[in-house]
């Protein structure tokens, strides 16, 4: 099943991005692979109840059962035990990942308070773009009086592009609502009052 995002991206955003970039093949366009979201619960006094509050509420946010990860070794200055759980980690691919692409950035991205856009540097030299969220809450699924702690989390877009200028076109052609530099706003702004 394809959903409203994956139909514009093979439908427009393709054949678009295959002009604008000057790709001779289809298949040298960049797309996007999967959305990996983290979360950390090692820092939580009591990281078993922990776990179970995020678990519930990355399933709510991503509709995919988030997978726990433990701890390797025992550190005993973060009170930390071998194989206690430290995170958790859901990885979307396919109509999932689509849907809440399209749900992080058309609802929850602009209920974030004071939201001017997302640093267009975030980016690892590889194409792939980290976004760190600081609180569940933006997201219309979770309910409000029912969160019991805050939790912030990393979504990791990946995708297959050969550089970071690629995948900076893709996410922006796909709605990334990216940071319009300083330098280039009052540049457009001399431009309209000129003529």
């Amino acid at each position: 099943m394809q959903t409203e995002l994956h139909k514009l991206y093979q439908e427009k955003i393709v054949p678009e991005l295959r002009e604008r970039l000057g790709f001779t093949n289809v298949h040298q366009v960049p797309r996007l692979d999967k959305i990996v979201i983290n979360c950390g619960i090692g820092s939580q006094p009591d990281r078993k109840q922990a776990a179970e509050d995020a678990s519930r509420d990355l399933s709510i946010i991503t509709g995919q059962k988030p997978m726990i990860t433990y701890s390797k070794k025992a550190i005993s200055n973060f009170k930390l035990r071998e194989g206690e759980p430290v995170g958790l980690k859901v990885t979307l691919r396919g109509s999932r990942m689509y849907d809440f692409m399209m749900r992080l950035v058309k609802t929850a991205m602009p209920r974030i308070r004071d939201f001017r856009g997302i640093s267009p540097r975030a980016f690892d030299g590889r194409g792939n773009y980290t976004l760190g969220l600081s609180d569940q809450s933006i997201f219309p699924e979770i309910e409000i009086d029912k969160v019991k702690r805050v939790l912030g989390f990393d979504v990791s877009f990946v995708t297959r592009s050969a550089t970071d200028d690629h995948a900076r076109e893709l996410l922006r052609a796909l709605g990334m609502p990216f940071q319009v530099r300083k330098a280039k706003a009052d540049k457009a702004a001399e431009e309209k009052d000129a003529a």
